[in-house]
């Protein structure tokens, strides 16, 4: 039943009155267009996508044929095509976000293309991660003259692809700086749009896709003292954490909060996989000359990232009694002690077992007190995902490990069923 066409009727039983009526009509009015809007948006990214690929196909099948004159118009045909289109969009229908988004990754493709039928036609050499890099670069621009949210997260991935490629796959991690420079050049549009948009579908989308791209690219700066990778990785998930737990993030829900996502699922999982001996024992083992390691380039990336995260969580504390401190907040200060620690000394394993048994029992108090299941939840599996680890560790009898087993899934059978109990009892 529609509450539109129910509104006449209310009016002539004195439910409601007229103006009233034409409140709630309004209201629904415009969430319809706001629906519209977004349905056009999205036909319009992927009609764009379809033409860009059928253009290319189109070319590909009868490139051989072509002369080079006649491949080098084809080669500039999508970018004349694409610019013109976003010059129509910027003066004629700056408003429509449809267009304005379809005709601007129209064209960030139409780069792409372009570059790569020149660099054929004429054999220009040259490998993919230099290419990539050519086409971010030239694209960065349609950002903020189109101010296109779609082209920033094509432009993101992008420049991942980029680090990922010179960082990992061709062993020249030396190049892979570029990223940060071209990260930086997106992230004014970033703040912008988050200030200007918080509520927006592709805000969301930037506060999972950066987490994410820094994530998968940080690896890219290791050379020499690679053990420092965990100190930086763990506090950058840290400050993650920490900006997912900000102001700004205050009750948006987790899909929109990438940077707790990540956060905290980068903390715990990488707490879990050090849970091992296998690395401390590594690292006792490891000869970390001082001289070497504060030129390394981990050092300066563990120590600027730590800062950031420092100075993130003192900003956040202050005014604040401890007893308000999130599971997982001080981790990455914990954790550099027990790193300290185990250079020195064997057994760090253990306490990172405990810290982990900790962080599993506060975050199931923290959701008792927020009357949270999500949260209580949470932190039954991150108890339930050490249990695993030992068992695939510590050569317990197959009884033991059942009665483990056993024992956790009791657990989390009765305390869903006291959540649920306390939740009846405060709705009653």
């Amino acid at each position: 039943m529609s509450i539109r066409k129910e509104l006449p009727e209310l009016v002539r039983a004195d439910v409601i009155s007229q103006e009233t009526a034409n409140r709630i009509s309004s209201y629904y009015n415009m969430k319809s267009e706001q629906g519209s809007h977004r349905l056009y948006l999205v036909f319009g990214v992927l009609g764009a996508l379809l033409v860009g690929l059928g253009i290319i196909l189109i070319m590909a099948h009868n490139w051989d044929e072509l002369s080079r004159p006649v491949k080098t118009g084809f080669a500039f045909l999508p970018l004349v095509t694409g610019q013109l289109l976003c010059g129509y969009i910027f003066f004629k229908k700056p408003v429509s976000i449809a267009w304005r988004e379809s005709s601007a990754l129209f064209l960030f493709f139409s780069v792409g293309t372009t570059l790569a039928l020149v660099s054929q036609t004429y054999n220009i050499p040259g490998s993919l991660g230099p290419f990539l890099l050519t086409w971010m670069a030239l694209c960065l621009p349609i950002i903020y003259v189109m101010k296109s949210s779609i082209v920033s997260l094509f432009y993101i991935a992008g420049i991942t692809w980029y680090a990922s490629e010179t960082g990992y796959w061709s062993y020249s991690s030396e190049h892979s700086t570029y990223y940060w420079i071209l990260l930086a050049g997106v992230l004014p549009y970033y703040y912008v749009l988050a200030k200007n948009h918080p509520q927006s579908n592709f805000t969301g989308f930037h506060h999972w896709v950066i987490p994410l791209s820094v994530t998968i690219t940080l690896g890219t700066v290791a050379g020499t003292a690679t053990e420092l990778m965990f100190i930086a990785y763990v506090s950058l998930f840290g400050f993650f954490y920490l900006t997912g737990n900000s102001i700004y993030f205050e009750g948006q829900r987790l899909k929109r909060n990438g940077y707790k996502a990540v956060g905290t699922l980068g903390t715990v999982t990488l707490l879990l996989a050090l849970s091992f001996s296998g690395f401390w024992d590594q690292l006792s083992r490891a000869n970390l000359l001082f001289s070497e390691v504060i030129t390394a380039p981990e050092f300066y990336t563990a120590l600027i990232i730590t800062a950031l995260a420092a100075w993130l969580f003192i900003s956040q504390q202050k005014g604040r009694a401890w007893s308000e401190i999130k599971p997982l907040s001080p981790v990455f200060v914990l954790f550099i002690a027990l790193f300290l620690y185990g250079l020195i000394f064997p057994g760090v394993e253990i306490l990172i077992n405990l810290m982990v048994i900790v962080i599993g029992i506060l975050t199931i108090l923290d959701g008792a007190k927020q009357n949270s299941l999500g949260l209580l939840n949470f932190g039954m599996m991150i108890l339930a995902a050490l249990i695993i680890c030992r068992f695939f560790d510590i050569q317990f009898s197959f009884v033991t490990r059942g009665l483990l087993f056993v024992l956790a899934g009791t657990g989390f059978l009765a305390a869903n069923y006291w959540m649920l109990k306390k939740r009846g009892a405060n709705e009653s």
